[in-house]
């Protein structure tokens, strides 16, 4: 990398107009139709129901207050440095701790660095905290082309933990961000003291699509395995449109604000732990909201978008190190997932939570803090 590397100092300043804009948007939507018998606000078998929908809607209208959820990530150190050509934006949060192991923490969709707010504080006594946004996501916007996909963005995390003085690090990761955090690992082993991913049982329902099925499943966990897939492929929507048409979905979701509330919040109660009902019930309501408002501003709905398409057409496959130690938290779990996931039992540092879900960092913070502790107290 041969550009300029300067890191520039950022904080979150959206322009008044944008906040009024969002406001008068909200009051004037245009809702569809009721459908006779559709009236179950926790009835989310055909999508988010237009019940729920409108009550969060109109608190995100008239109750929330992004001034106050803005001046909250303003109190973090947050940066910007351009990298390939691609602005970044950086969360950096330095502990007073100073035999403290750098970590980069990275995120996934529909998540953001808001997704990590929560557990922050609960690393920063034993941890100096990078949380770098994807490109196309949140103030990693505009984008500067296309190309960005997860072996870019995973050298350019590199680059970044080099100019913020970073030799050796530890890396943390769910969703995309797991990509990045496995393949940190496979392309600079010597760097990276360990890899821990966040993962949950959802992850069964890529068996037989990204993971192979293991040898010796009886006749009944099959049909476990099974009902999850089919289960999954129900969840695919969002996924085939990002991956094929992010363009056409990118206009919807950049003009209409409850379209990027729908697009976003149904997943956090598909994704979320099954006990709970709706997205407020799983995660903050007003941390589901920032992280919403963060998509809204940035106009990143349809960025974001951009990186499943690069993703998919650049036939990368999982990768990691056998060199570097990996640890897996799985939340939500299903008994079959190691199993699964990890025939040979060849993770060193393997934990599963019944709590939590695809987002642990927003759902159960105390606990995901807990495990990557544990786990790189050992490496360190």
């Amino acid at each position: 990398m041969t550009e300029h590397t300067a890191l520039m100092p950022f904080r979150i300043n959206i322009p008044q107009a944008d906040v009024d804009d969002l406001r008068d948007r909200l009051a004037r939507t245009r809702r569809p139709l009721p459908v006779p018998g559709r009236d179950d606000r926790t009835d989310f078998s055909r999508g988010i129901p237009q019940a729920y929908l409108t009550e969060l809607a109109e608190y995100w209208r008239d109750g929330f207050d992004w001034r106050a959820q803005e001046a909250r990530l303003n109190e973090d150190e947050q940066l910007t440095t351009v990298v390939d050509g691609q602005t970044f934006h950086v969360v950096h949060v330095r502990s007073a701790n100073p035999e403290a192991t750098p970590i980069i923490l990275s995120h996934g969709w529909p998540g953001s660095f808001v997704e990590y707010q929560r557990l922050v504080p609960l690393l920063t006594d034993e941890f100096h905290v990078v949380i770098p946004s994807l490109p196309g996501f949140g103030f990693s916007t505009p984008l500067s082309g296309t190309g960005w996909e997860v072996a870019r963005t995973t050298e350019a995390y590199a680059e970044i933990m080099t100019r913020l003085g970073y030799e050796r690090f530890a890396a943390h990761g769910t969703d995309i961000g797991a990509g990045t955090t496995g393949r940190l690992a496979a392309l600079h082993p010597e760097r990276v003291i360990g890899t821990h991913v966040g993962s949950d049982g959802r992850m069964l329902g890529m068996v037989g699509d990204k993971f192979p099925y293991p040898e010796g499943l009886s006749e009944d966990e099959v049909a476990q395995i099974e009902k999850i897939r089919a289960e999954d492929t129900a969840e695919r929507g969002y996924f085939e449109m990002q991956n094929h048409r992010p363009d056409t979905i990118g206009a919807a979701l950049t003009d209409s604000p409850v379209g990027q509330l729908a697009w976003i919040a149904e997943k956090f109660q598909t994704w979320t732990n099954r006990a709970h009902q709706t997205p407020g019930e799983a995660v903050d309501r007003d941390q589901l909201l920032t992280n919403v408002s963060l998509y809204w501003f940035t106009r990143s709905g349809a960025s974001s978008a951009q990186f499943y398409y690069e993703s998919e057409h650049a036939g990368l496959d999982w990768a990691g190190s056998a060199d570097v130690p990996a640890a897996w938290a799985v939340f939500d779990t299903h008994p079959l997932m190691r199993r699964v996931m990890d025939p040979w039992n060849a993770t060193s540092h393997w934990s599963e939570f019944t709590e939590g879900g695809h987002f642990p960092a927003m759902e159960e913070p105390e606990l995901l803090a807990n495990d990557i502790r544990a786990f790189f107290r050992d490496l360190t």
